[in-house]
């Protein structure tokens, strides 16, 4: 059972308008994959929630019941990234954009600014199993080949096949982390936001 609901995407969109979060909700939703597939278990949802808005210009709660509700919505969709991670349904957001450069840069922020930030959580030394390390590095290695494509300015059918096979891999990619890193500890990783 789910402690928080989430309040869906575009009430949740709206709040981060309110807030000048600058971060998109799918780069939200996949920083928070990350960061619960993250080994680094001192790692907390605030630590997180914090990384949106640049440093210095967090927004300002001015009353506890402001503060409450804030952090109630971010755990909302926390818990609801908990639960697609737990039945291994990460998945990167269905795009219609046209553009192939404009697509590649969304994935590549899915992806580099998305997950494998999350699940770094600001641990440049982050001690973990050496095929996890692989598999990350891999991740990152796929969101500059996102950028590779883009910048052959060539948005033909074969580049297109080349940026969809990339999200397919990607996507197998994280469900390799959850299969082998995350499930075995999946009761380990509930975290509050204290």
């Amino acid at each position: 059972m789910q402690a928080n609901k989430y309040i869906g995407d575009e009430a949740f969109g709206k709040m981060l308008a309110h807030y000048a979060c600058e971060a998109p909700l799918d780069i939200i939703k996949m920083r928070f994959a990350g960061a619960i597939c993250s080994p680094n278990l001192k790692l907390r949802p605030t630590d997180v929630i914090s990384s949106f808005w640049p440093e210095g210009r967090a927004p300002r709660l001015e009353t506890k019941n402001e503060a409450d509700l804030f952090f109630k919505f971010f755990m909302g969709l926390w818990d609801e990234v908990f639960e697609d991670v737990k039945t291994v349904r990460i998945k990167l957001p269905a795009l219609k954009e046209k553009d192939l450069g404009r697509y590649c840069q969304i994935r590549y922020d899915e992806v580099e600014q998305g997950y494998v930030e999350g699940f770094f959580g600001g641990e440049e030394n982050l001690k973990m199993p050496g095929y996890l390390a692989q598999i990350v590095d891999s991740l990152s290695e796929m969101a500059v080949l996102y950028q590779k494509i883009a910048a052959q300015n060539k948005p033909t059918p074969a580049a297109w096949d080349a940026a969809r096979h990339t999200d397919k891999v990607v996507e197998r990619a994280i469900a390799f982390i959850i299969e082998n890193s995350v499930l075995p500890r999946i009761e380990d990783l509930k975290r509050s936001v204290n």
